[in-house]
């Protein structure tokens, strides 16, 4: 025997309750149904708000106008370098030269070289040397205290709030705390002017500066030029005529013969990296394109800002319109 299921849909529903609760699913059917928005409907309410629209993109593009204007200008000065010294340091060819002598003294010698450039642009960056430059070049007040460049008169023109340029002196809070800038916040502002990108190929780097001014914006890429090359120069020097001091000094108790000849082609190869420093100006970067005081602005995007600032009116508007407008249709 098999049961028989009453399919009848009138048998189905015979209940009142039944009834009522079909009746129920077909209203939140119908209801879900209206809450879809068509295109029509979106356009309704967009026009229907469109003074709205228009009054609140113009507050926004009046302000982004303002806020553009209140920017001042900056200039970027960049300079082209090359490598001007072999990778190759001293050091990096007492390997080939001792060869197999290394273990007659029981040296432990590494065959890689130094990357003097990276080494170069890795101390460019670095908080000390930058902190040095700062304070060798009193940079501090251009840097952390300008208000403007008077363009007319070729001067810089402080933040009176903050230093005061006829006394030279940082002025303090009411409390009685300077309002000097700290070390790292130097660093900070200086390392945003300052870019370095030294992946276009061939060994090539380019070193930018940034500024309210461009005749400082040049003349700190001078500076920065200059004191790197002297820097690593000096450092070449010191560690060259210290390692002869040492080699001489091996020399007058080694008495392998083999050994010597090799301690003498050592210290050959330093004498030769004293030479080159001493006779090349341009010791680490070669100068192929020179910094020069740039004539165009560099920035602040002022017409990008005011199209940014009128987007961002029309997004806010039309959210506040088709809020307004859903809201008094589900009222």
């Amino acid at each position: 025997m098999s049961d028989q299921r009453n399919t009848d849909p009138k048998k189905q529903y015979d209940s009142p309750h039944q009834l009522d609760k079909l009746v129920s699913v077909n209203s939140q059917y119908e209801l879900a149904c209206n809450d879809e928005v068509d295109l029509k409907e979106l356009w309704k309410a967009f026009w229907s708000g469109k003074w709205v629209i228009a009054l609140i993109t113009s507050v926004f593009i009046l302000v982004s106008v303002i806020y553009s204007l209140s920017l001042p200008n900056y200039y970027r000065t960049e300079i082209l370098l090359a490598p001007s010294s072999d990778e190759s340091s001293g050091g990096a060819g007492v390997a080939s030269q001792l060869g197999g002598l290394a273990s007659l003294a029981g040296l432990n010698v590494s065959s890689g070289g130094i990357d003097k450039t990276s080494l170069s642009i890795e101390i460019i960056k670095s908080k000390k040397f930058i902190g040095n430059f700062i304070k060798k070049y009193e940079l501090l007040a251009p840097l952390m205290a300008i208000e403007k460049w008077d363009h007319i008169n070729n001067q810089l023109l402080y933040d009176e709030s903050l230093y005061n340029s006829k006394t030279s002196e940082w002025l303090t809070s009411e409390s009685g705390e300077t309002l000097e800038p700290t070390k790292q916040q130097a660093y900070w502002k200086f390392i945003e002017l300052l870019d370095i990108n030294d992946d276009i190929g061939n060994s090539l780097i380019i070193i930018s500066m940034t500024h309210q001014s461009p005749h400082v914006a040049k003349q700190w890429l001078d500076w920065l030029i200059k004191d790197i090359n002297e820097q690593m120069k000096q450092r070449e020097l010191f560690e060259a005529e210290k390692s002869i001091k040492y080699l001489t000094k091996q020399l007058e108790v080694t008495k392998v013969k083999e050994l010597r000849a090799a301690l003498y082609r050592i210290i050959e190869e330093q004498t030769k990296t004293i030479m080159f420093a001493q006779v090349r100006h341009e010791y680490i970067f070669k100068t192929i394109d020179p910094a020069i005081i740039p004539e165009v602005k560099s920035g602040p995007k002022r017409a990008l800002i005011c199209i940014l600032g009128a987007f961002l009116g029309v997004l806010v508007a039309t959210i506040v319109v088709f809020v307004r407008y859903f809201s008094k249709n589900k009222e």
